[in-house]
């Protein structure tokens, strides 16, 4: 929400940043206040979680040298300058120089509650996509969200480390909705191209001489980037839907790669979402620039074969949507543990993404069941289910692992408190943790 962002009040007048503090604050807006430029500079730095309202003249550091301070401290930050009557000239001097808007005395409050709102969206969005940078680049926090501890994920990982560190083009494929881009940006992160660019390009997304342009250029001088070609130069080029490529295209990118020698100067990563229809990535994509870019390949595994992951992740994502819309997380019994494994899950973690979240809506609602939404859209009421059963004894250590290991969080790793929730005496619980691998010190 918008008003959850900060707003620093600056005015050398107390009675006007007062005013303008109460009124924002009854907005639901985290104010504070500052009598002169050099206070607000002290408290306001590069990824300041807010915006600034100021007056343009105060004594000393007066508003437009204030303005040029902060926006060479945080070029995106949203300043609104407030001028007095007849200052209109200043203002639009101000905006050349960065502000996000003005407004003119006397003002409406309510007026100033709007610009104030949409200087915090454009301030989220921002400070959003700054977050979402650091953590594409950040290997460590990349591979945490590759969640499971079966053993394909556990390869895929381990696959995702040697990889990295190679500099050979890569091709990944998989089912849809397995996680492919989210594993380009792993091998990314964890190379020793790390810092360096990373650029994505879906090749479904656009139209021939649109996707020729992006990639290749030329492309026109108001274009905010770079061909991807270039723009990647020394980094990662991602291509999705690499089959979507036409044949024209592919000469042109076979070319390029020709041109590269190696290692190459811009590793090229490419996305196939061909394995579970009727042709092949080696199919659509000419011979020699198929072997060129399947120099090393990953292929993802899907859902249904990751066994316990599917509670590890159903637990994980209902919790955090449960966080997202302040209720309880659902409860899941030992059949619906079962049915969680046993279904096929064609859309694999997307899949189980809109599942969680509606589980968790259900469980706010107060009706609704996990069985329910794990009905077939083509056979009303019947479960989906896999054609292959599973021993009796592998649900039900799975059931009794997702249990201890929600408990153990909930109660963050007291184990005096799991023990009297489960009803289990100390040495059975250390047995059974012992059996599934739970730490306790990983829940402190």
């Amino acid at each position: 929400m918008a008003n959850a962002m900060k707003i620093a009040i600056v005015d050398d007048e107390k009675d006007m940043r007062q005013s303008i503090s109460q009124w924002l604050a009854l907005s639901g807006y985290d104010t504070e206040t500052f009598a002169s430029a050099e206070d607000a500079l002290a408290g306001i730095g590069a990824d300041y979680p807010g915006i600034v309202i100021s007056d343009i003249k105060m004594p000393g550091m007066d508003g437009m040298q204030f303005l040029k301070k902060l926006m060479g401290t945080d070029s995106a930050l949203p300043v609104i300058m407030i001028t007095g009557h007849g200052d209109v000239p200043m203002a639009v001097n101000a905006m050349r120089i960065g502000a996000f808007d003005f407004l003119e005395k006397p003002f409406n409050p309510d007026r100033m509650s709007e610009r104030a709102k949409k200087a915090a969206n454009a301030r989220r969005l921002t400070l959003d996509n700054r977050a979402l940078r650091r953590e594409l680049s950040d290997g460590g926090q990349l591979m945490k969200k590759l969640i499971g501890a079966s053993a394909v994920m556990e390869r895929l990982k381990e696959d995702i480390l040697d990889l990295g560190q190679a500099d050979g083009h890569v091709l990944i494929d998989g089912e849809t909705g397995t996680g492919k881009t989210l594993v380009a940006h792993a091998l990314h992160a964890v190379g020793s191209r790390a810092g360096k660019r990373f650029v994505l390009v879906s090749c479904a997304a656009m139209d021939e001489d649109s996707l020729a342009q992006r990639l290749f250029g030329p492309v026109a001088p108001e274009d905010p980037y770079l061909p991807a070609i270039e723009e990647a130069r020394g980094g990662t080029l991602v291509l999705e839907d690499i089959e979507a490529l036409s044949d024209p295209l592919q000469a042109r990118l076979l070319s390029v790669i020709n041109e590269q020698g190696t290692p190459a100067e811009t590793r090229i990563i490419a996305i196939s979402n061909l394995q579970e229809q009727d042709r092949t990535c080696e199919d659509a994509l000419r011979s020699d620039l198929f072997y060129r870019l399947a120099a090393l390949r990953i292929t993802i595994p899907p859902l249904r074969s990751r066994g316990e992951d599917i509670l590890s992740l159903f637990t994980r994502l209902s919790e955090q949507f449960a966080e997202e819309y302040g209720c309880a997380a659902p409860e899941v019994s030992a059949q619906e543990a079962a049915q969680l494994l046993q279904a096929p899950w064609p859309g694999n973690v997307r899949q189980l993404i809109n599942i969680a979240e509606r589980a968790v809506l259900q469980t706010r609602r107060g009706s609704g069941t996990i069985a329910s939404l794990l009905m077939s859209d083509h056979d009303e009421m019947t479960p989906v289910m896999t054609t292959e059963g599973k021993p009796l004894k592998e649900y039900v250590e799975a059931f009794e692992r997702m249990l201890i290991d929600n408990t153990m969080r909930r109660h963050k790793g007291s184990i005096a408190a799991v023990m009297d929730e489960l009803c289990l005496p100390r040495r059975t619980l250390n047995e059974k943790m012992a059996k599934y691998g739970l730490q306790r010190s990983d829940y402190l």
